[in-house]
């Protein structure tokens, strides 16, 4: 048999004589070649495919993961933004009311929360700026975590300056309390601090007080917080009332019908202390009202705000 050829014998249901095919070697070969290079082919394309298609669901993945990203980085500069205005809107606050108050802040050394507060800036997220699909956010997540950073240093001494600025005004309202600035009675003035012209001696001299008429009994009382330091009866101004208001000031009341209030005792503004009388040296039912300052009288007309 030619060992260059295939024969097939090829037969029929029938009871023909059987076909012989001889098929070449060679044709063989080439088959089987093409075969094999068809099989690589197609096991390439596929793998391709495999690789192309993970390629896009990883894509997918990625973009989706970056546009959360994008969401999550934008809301947060958004919070930091929102923080950034309240700071400012509380430290103008701050201001104005040392303003009002008359309150010098310390102050702070170069780099500290004023200079940041004066610095500010832009913290919205420009939409170049977030990384492409698959990348890292470290840079902004860091510069995120160094402008929270920021914002907590400039609140705690926005805390400590709200702390200050309290324990100043609770101070000064203890002073403002304890500051004669109402009329101590009702009625009409009938002579005021400074020279006068005596109604017993007609000579001239220092009235170290403001008088106020008024029918005998009506109240009397305390222009400020303080603490009664003095009840007694003289010769001049007859039944008296001192208050002592601290800060150095003291208002006295005299000639009072009667008292109310006992040495010791601590009074509020407004409370009544007594009552407009005639006692001691006096032409009718008036209140003496005198205010000093470090033991030198003054005005009283001044501590009058309404």
């Amino acid at each position: 048999m030619d060992r260059r050829f295939l024969t097939l014998f090829v037969l029929a249901n029938d009871a023909s004589k059987p076909r012989k095919l001889n098929i070449p070697f060679r044709y063989l070969k080439a088959a089987g070649a093409l075969s094999i290079v068809f099989s690589l082919v197609l096991a390439f394309i596929v793998l391709d495919y495999m690789r192309l298609r993970f390629n896009h669901i990883e894509f997918s993945s990625l973009k989706k993961e970056n546009a959360e990203q994008k969401a999550v980085l934008q809301g947060f500069a958004s919070k930091i933004s929102a923080l950034e205005s309240q700071l400012a809107r509380l430290n103008l606050f701050d201001k104005k009311i040392r303003i009002i108050a008359n309150i010098e802040k310390d102050p702070k050394p170069a780099g500290g929360a004023e200079q940041v507060l004066g610095m500010g800036g832009d913290s919205s997220v420009d939409e170049n700026a977030f990384p492409s699909a698959g990348a890292r956010v470290d840079e902004l997540v860091e510069k995120m975590r160094s402008d929270l950073l920021n914002l907590e240093y400039q609140a705690a001494e926005q805390e400590e300056s709200f702390v200050d600025l309290n324990d100043h005004l609770v101070k000064k309202s203890v002073m403002l309390a304890s500051t004669p600035s109402i009329w101590p009675a009702k009625g009409w003035v009938t002579s005021r601090f400074g020279s006068r012209i005596s109604p017993f001696t007609g000579a001239p001299q220092h009235h170290a007080g403001m008088d106020i008429a008024n029918s005998t009994g009506s109240p009397v009382i305390a222009p400020a917080d303080g603490m009664v330091v003095k009840v007694a009866r003289e010769a001049n101004l007859g039944r008296v009332v001192v208050i002592s208001h601290g800060y150095g000031i003291k208002t006295t009341y005299g000639h009072l019908s009667e008292t109310t209030v006992a040495v010791g005792q601590r009074v509020k503004r407004g409370a009544k202390i007594g009552a407009i009388g005639s006692t001691g040296l006096s032409t009718g039912p008036h209140l003496h009202y005198s205010v000093s300052l470090n033991g030198i009288n003054v005005n009283p007309e001044k501590y009058i705000l309404d």
